[in-house]
């Protein structure tokens, strides 16, 4: 298993968050594929750090899959903007972490019950 992280992207959160659900669990060659088409700017962001985990695993895109993909808050970054009367108004610009993991796909076998069924009557 391998790990990408990418800190401090000027997304929201809650904006990014939205697009790692959608590439949770799948293959990593075509969550790439599919963020490619997506409008979002967090699409992007996550691409990279998918790629990035695959490359620091040496492994092949379509070999491995995407174990967890977590978006975290970064620091906000605070912003005045002058209103009416001489008041002002907070301008929040938050930022966000980008955690990636992938790991190699598990080939299951097929007879994995009839073979513990057929050990266990060889011992009896």
């Amino acid at each position: 298993m391998s790990k990408a992280l990418i800190k401090f992207i000027r997304l929201s959160p809650t904006k990014a968050r939205l697009i790692a659900r959608e590439v949770q669990g799948m293959n990593a060659e075509l969550a790439m594929a599919s963020l490619k088409f997506m409008p979002n700017k967090g699409a992007k962001y996550i691409a990279n750090a998918i790629s990035s985990a695959v490359a620091n695993g040496s492994f092949e895109a379509n070999e491995v899959i995407i174990k967890s993909c977590r978006v975290d808050a970064g620091s906000v970054l605070k912003r005045f903007r002058p209103r009416a009367r001489g008041s002002a108004s907070r301008i929040r610009k938050p930022t966000s972490h980008i955690l990636v993991e992938v790991a190699k796909i598990e080939k299951e076998t097929k007879n994995n019950k009839s073979t513990k069924k057929a050990t266990a009557k060889k011992e009896s």
